[in-house]
């Protein structure tokens, strides 16, 4: 244990030492920060964790300090136990510590490394059962204790007293290029007039965009540019479809926030550190599904799910959540290329239809064809502009998911998105995705305020967990939570009048109480 105290002359020793002793300092509390936060040992050897009365031995990977502690060590809640703050001002306070009615003086060094291994407080008090006892090293002990007594000083990166640095990652080139260069655009404009009023507590954002590129091990290079080079504090609007099965799982890995996930297409990242605006495909449907079953009654009745191949995840998700809510009598009907599917027998009463206009169109005429005259409901970011090619004898049979509507939207926040526009030389393509990249800057820039001066990631995430009915001037307000993830979680619902197009509000805003 010489190792561990050292103390106070240890740290004369090697200030003498210099550049030398600083770079020992340094190394050490690295190694530290891999104990605690990931549970591995800088050596390779498995660092073994006992549990409970019965010592119950498990990997320390699976239950890190950072786990319970959190990154900062001061302490969260987990399963109804509030572990306490650990920071080394904390434990080593003069006056000692009274938690949970046990007394006990102030911790040392080696009253710390006591704690960790056998679980007893510097008065020989057992620590709550939950707390592992870890097996550590001579050296691991010493590099976590070191690591422990600057937690409380450690900023994650991306950081800095005058400057939050914040990346994208966005299709740059290739057949998705107009998109990202007009998301590039957004971001950029609303980045810059959020730091025109002085940013948040004191810094600036720094936006570094990253090129996804067009395939997988592009889009991998990037993100590790962002992320091990660049040093990102967060992610901000990103929009790499290559990534969307794995984007994240790595960030939930790396503890890297992502605000703005993207609606776009059958698959949208999700996850713990993922907050998305606006709803994706599915819950649009949902909010379709919701307002069929309930207002129009249809719930019993034959129904189609038609989507095209190649997206049947999205639409097996669909079909289960919609057996759940009572569509007892649904289909699925995949399409390919030009093909329809085929009027079958008894003829569908509902049909949603997820996919683009032009097929969209060909499925219409079909149904006509055979003599089907279901009620169609559709997304209206992939159907809206091809809904005057559609049979009028549908008429009054369309219906239409949006995210928002012109009465979401008020002057403030029309004026803040055409400055964005204007500042980037932009047009009104994209709009939906405009609108989204835009609220993704007012939430991260709510998330900042809310966090405070002293910022890191983990609480960023708490400060966007607690925003409930956030007006964005643009969209419906904004509202998150434990397990919450989407702000607006559901649409509008709008029926179309054929042929002249006339788009017709039913209803309230279909809210969904949770995600597909």
């Amino acid at each position: 244990m010489r190792r561990l105290w050292w103390g106070a002359a240890g740290l004369v020793l090697l200030a003498w030492l210099g550049p030398v002793g600083a770079e020992l300092i340094a190394n050490e509390r690295v190694e530290g920060r891999l104990i605690y936060r990931e549970g591995k040992s800088p050596s390779g050897a498995q660092i073994g964790a006992r549990i409970g009365a019965a010592d119950l031995l498990m990997d320390a990977q699976s239950m890190p300090c950072a786990n319970c502690h959190g990154p900062d060590g001061r302490g969260r809640s987990e399963g109804g136990v509030r572990p306490p703050d650990i920071t080394w001002q904390r434990l080593t306070t003069a006056y000692g510590q009274d938690v949970n009615g046990r007394r006990y003086p102030a911790y040392d060094v080696r009253s710390l490394a006591r704690a960790v291994r056998e679980g007893r407080d510097p008065a020989g008090n057992p620590l709550d059962p939950a707390m592992p006892r870890f097996a550590l090293s001579e050296r691991d002990m010493a590099s976590l204790a070191s690591y422990i007594q600057v937690l409380d000083q450690e900023r994650d990166p991306g950081i800095a007293d005058d400057r939050l640095l914040v990346g994208s990652l966005l299709p740059l080139s290739g057949p998705l290029a107009d998109l990202g260069h007009t998301l590039a655009g957004v971001l950029q404009g609303a980045v810059a007039a959020l730091n025109a009023e002085g940013g948040i507590h004191g810094r600036q954002l720094d936006l570094v965009i990253i090129d996804a590129g067009n395939d997988r091990d592009s889009a991998r290079r990037a993100l590790n540019e962002l992320l091990d080079e660049r040093r990102v504090f967060s992610l901000l609007t990103s929009l790499a479809p290559a990534l969307d099965d794995e984007l994240a799982a790595e960030l939930q890995r790396r503890g890297v926030p992502l605000v703005g996930a993207l609606p776009l297409g059958a698959s949208t990242p999700s996850g713990p550190l993922v907050f998305q605006p606006l709803p994706g495909l599915g819950e649009q449907m949902l909010a379709l599904a919701r307002y069929a079953r309930d207002d129009l009654r249809l719930g019993a009745e034959e129904s189609w799910l038609v989507y095209p191949q190649g997206d049947g995840g999205l639409a097996q998700r669909l079909a289960r959540r919609l057996g759940d809510d009572g569509w007892s009598r649904l289909s699925l009907h995949p399409f390919a290329g030009d093909e329809a599917p085929l009027a079958g027998d008894p003829p569908p009463r509902s049909v949603f239809f997820l996919g683009s206009g032009a097929p969209f169109t060909r499925v219409v005429e079909q149904l006509q064809r055979a003599g089907a005259d279901p009620f169609l409901f559709a997304i209206a970011g992939q159907v809206a502009s091809s809904t005057g090619a559609l049979p009028t004898s549908f008429d009054g049979q369309l219906y239409l998911a949006f995210p928002f509507v012109p009465g979401d939207w008020t002057a403030a926040g029309v004026a803040g998105l055409q400055a964005a526009r204007q500042a980037s030389g932009l047009d009104g393509r994209h709009a939906l995705l405009q609108v989204s990249a835009y609220c993704s800057v007012q939430l991260l820039a709510e998330g900042l305020r809310r966090s405070g001066r002293n910022l890191s990631r983990e609480g960023l995430v708490r400060a966007l967990e607690g925003i409930d009915n956030l007006p964005t001037g643009l969209t419906p307000a904004l509202g998150f939570g434990p397990g919450r993830r989407i702000g607006a979680n559901g649409a509008h619902i709008v029926r179309v009048e054929l042929p002249k197009r006339n788009f017709v509000g039913v209803g309230n805003y279909v809210r969904l109480e949770s995600a597909l």
